[in-house]
């Protein structure tokens, strides 16, 4: 069965790959590297590409989602780092760029941090099958913060944020939205026969408000930054912050945590996270983008 669900892991990660490589280059043809527009999202709708990419998308999530059914985190979750190298080559080809050394430095970073991160999370980590109504009510709380803040920012600062922004932003509000997930799945296999009357109005609410930011963050990254970035910020950024809400609100922490094991996942995230900020600086599409920009800049003046 373990096998089964690597299996089912790595054909995810080749969906999500090929899936944000094609919606990446749908949205950049329509927007030629501007923000996108509410006009332009209706457009993208009609895009043969771009939906052809979202299928490929939810189809990755949809795999991935069975595989971490039926095998532990610490097994599926790192070949979801797959995706960010499968989609860094995809790229470069249909692009006509070559992977330059910062590049493959940072998705290394990504890459390492990011499963060590998971593995030493998952050692130190312990199923909670008891959410109080509290604790659910918490995390719906900070991800308004949280959805109120990114929201802010893409209002007030909507052409002059960079694609970074906008990743990081999707992969926080991914990262709630799959604890969100997890809790109301919860409430629908509750013993109690209930089932969709255990789930609180507004956590669906809240997870609607999220994914809709998260979604339009993300296709925003897409057109300031390569999808290679948006990968890594979903495969890095959201499976941290999800451990990291189930640690602190949820309990999840087992009472024997050494202090050299909490040092050593701090020191992987900070990697991961790196490695991230590095790629959407010295990527060469951003390179590309930069010397452009300043051919532009000097033919002007």
């Amino acid at each position: 069965m373990v096998w089964f669900a690597v299996l089912l892991a790595v054909l995810g990660a080749f969906c999500l790959a090929f899936g944000a490589q094609r919606q990446g280059s749908a949205v950049k043809a329509d927007t030629g590297g501007l923000a996108l527009s509410s006009h332009g999202m209706v457009r993208l709708l009609r895009s043969p590409r771009w939906v052809f990419g979202l299928v490929l998308l939810c189809a990755g999530m949809a795999l991935n989602s069975v595989a971490l059914v039926l095998a532990p985190l610490t097994v599926v979750q790192p070949i979801g780092a797959i995706a960010l190298v499968i989609t860094t080559i995809v790229n470069a080809k249909d692009q006509g760029l070559s992977i330059n050394r910062a590049t493959v430095v940072a998705i290394s970073a990504c890459v390492t941090g990011s499963a060590l991160f998971v593995v030493l999370a998952v050692n130190v980590t312990q199923e909670n099958h008891q959410v109080s109504a509290s604790d659910e009510l918490t995390v719906v709380l900070l991800l308004a913060l949280a959805v109120g803040l990114f929201g802010t920012l893409a209002v007030v600062f909507r052409q002059r944020m960079s694609a970074f922004i906008y990743i990081l932003g999707a992969g926080i509000l991914f990262g709630f939205v799959a604890v969100l997930t997890r809790i109301i799945g919860k409430h629908l296999l509750d013993p109690n026969g209930l089932g969709v009357l255990n789930v609180p109005w507004y956590s669906v609410v809240a997870i609607a408000a999220a994914g809709g930011l998260g979604s339009w963050f993300v296709q925003n990254a897409y057109s300031g930054g390569p999808p290679d970035l948006v990968i890594a910020g979903l495969t890095v950024i959201d499976p941290m912050v999800g451990i990291a809400i189930g640690i602190t609100i949820l309990g999840e922490l087992r009472p024997d945590v050494h202090a050299v094991t909490a040092i050593a996942m701090g020191a992987a995230g900070s990697l991961a996270i790196v490695g991230v900020i590095a790629l959407s600086r010295h990527h060469p599409e951003v390179t590309k983008r930069k010397k452009d920009a300043r051919k532009a800049a000097g033919r002007v003046s």
